[in-house]
């Protein structure tokens, strides 16, 4: 039998993030994955080849519209086998890297199914065969999450997808539900519709992607309502059926026009969310609790009620973010060590990789509303700005929520090209506590589209050089 003094249950981006900062900083590391290589669902099945298809999507998007700028192209022509290799691509080259990363830290990279024997114990079942017992002093748990199913609805049928097998791109098909208005669906839907497909969605609640900020959420809207086919709000999928033609699927909801209610489409994709993999073998021996929804039980320095296991990431609680977990890596690290680490942001970033994307951080409007916290909200069109004009995306829209006492940024949110990508300069602002001053005074390139925030600010103060609004500041 084998000892480490940690072993790593799960090598996506919260584990393979634990492992590696561990073993920096001295540790005997082993880290248990079924893949050949660490990465997780993030790498092989999630953000990276999703993110490298919504690419291709962009470009041909972008190749359809060139005809309004003055540059004519042929109808995009799609090589399944190519652009599913380009996708493979990524992931290997990601998945390959972390590999001899992980050697190059003498991480111990076990390719199996663990099995807790006790707190101190794992049984590990290999990919090759055979069985290996690990001994520990501390574990993280680090297992990640799967799509949720919609309750009632499973059907046996390879038409019915979820995230993991839209990404294998079967095929183009002519028509495709999206059962969930949510980031997964929104991306994968945008993919699918940029091939070619003619894409529904149907979501139950008046609005698509619930979480986000309104102002956000309905500048995208308005423009998927032009990319996809339909979107059916306040409705919900009762009964799918597999028949010779396709997936025939029933959907109730008030206002539907009867030929909304019974339809039938080559493929549908479901994506309601996602749950924990918390159910592991032996994990009922030791002291970890599990509690409702099948999340693990943790402090804020990540421990859970047993005093050797740890557990970050998706098996946690929400949000489900790959960056969420890789920080929660670093704090269950440095609990391990004996600091005193603690995971509490200020602002944990969000982002959906639509065109356009939409990201944000720290307070929404709509959490400032049911705590009844008096702010103070600053928009900046980005109609108004020369960059997103010139690249001919000015629909856009940057967002802060400002304390009207303190002046404090206590939320970001930006919707628009490259939105993710802007939103960085949002979390250091909410995390380091900035004053809505602080990014006015700093000065922004020109021009970018970064300089929207800047712009923003200045609309708190009624000063804004390319928005008019009465001073309201001294």
């Amino acid at each position: 039998m084998s000892s480490v003094q940690l072993v790593v249950i799960g090598a996506g981006p919260g584990g393979y993030a634990a492992a590696f900062h561990a073993a920096d900083l001295g540790l005997k590391v082993a880290l248990v994955d079924t893949e050949l290589n660490p990465g997780g669902v993030c790498l092989y099945r999630g953000c990276i080849p999703s993110k490298a298809l919504l690419h291709v999507a962009k470009i041909v998007s972008e190749a359809r519209h060139a005809s309004a700028w003055g540059v004519s192209f042929g109808e995009p022509k799609i090589d399944l086998d190519k652009l599913r290799a380009f996708k493979d691509s990524v992931v290997s080259k990601m998945v390959g890297g972390l590999g001899q990363l992980s050697k190059q830290r003498k991480i111990t990279y076990i390719q199996g199914k663990a099995a807790f024997v006790d707190a101190k114990t794992l049984s590990i079942d290999l990919v090759k065969g055979g069985t290996e017992t690990l001994s520990f002093e501390h574990a993280i748990i680090a297992t990640g999450s799967r799509p949720a199913a919609v309750p009632g609805l499973s059907i046996d049928s390879p038409r019915v997808m979820d995230s993991t097998s839209a990404l294998e791109l079967p095929d183009v098909p002519k028509s495709l539900l999206v059962v969930g208005g949510g980031y997964i669906g929104l991306e994968l839907g945008s993919v699918y519709a940029a091939l070619g497909t003619k894409v529904t969605v149907v979501e139950m609640t008046p609005t698509l992607l619930a979480g986000a900020d309104r102002d956000l959420a309905t500048i995208l809207a308005r423009r998927l309502e032009k990319t996809l086919h339909k979107i059916l709000l306040n409705a919900r999928v009762v009964e799918m059926k597999d028949t010779k033609t396709g997936v025939k699927v029933k959907i109730d909801g008030e206002g539907l026009a009867d030929a909304d209610r019974e339809q039938t489409f080559d493929r549908v994709l479901v994506s309601i969310g996602r749950k924990p993999n918390s159910a592991i073998d032996g994990l009922d021996k030791t002291k970890v609790k599990i509690r409702e929804r099948g999340f693990i039980t943790v402090d804020s320095s990540m421990r859970t009620d047993e005093p050797s296991i740890l557990a970050i990431g998706d098996v946690v609680g929400e949000p489900m973010l790959a960056h969420k977990a890789s920080h929660e890596a670093r704090v269950a690290v440095e609990t391990i060590l004996g600091h005193n680490s603690v995971f509490e942001p200020q602002a944990i970033p969000a982002v959906v990789f639509t065109d356009p994307e939409v990201a944000w951080c720290g307070l929404t409007e709509t959490e400032a509303q049911k705590q009844g916290r008096q702010i103070e909200v600053a928009k900046f069109p980005w109609a108004a700005v020369g960059r997103a004009v010139a690249i001919d995306r000015p629909e856009g829209l940057t967002k802060l929520i400002i304390d009207p006492t303190t002046e404090r940024v206590l939320g970001v949110g930006i919707v628009g090209s490259g939105a993710g990508d802007l939103i960085a300069e949002g979390v250091v602002a909410v995390e380091m506590a900035a004053l809505a001053s602080d990014l006015a005074l700093s000065i922004h390139a020109h021009p970018t589209l970064s300089e929207t925030i800047m712009e923003a600010a200045d609309v708190f103060y009624g000063h804004s050089v390319h928005v008019y609004r009465p001073k309201k500041k001294a």
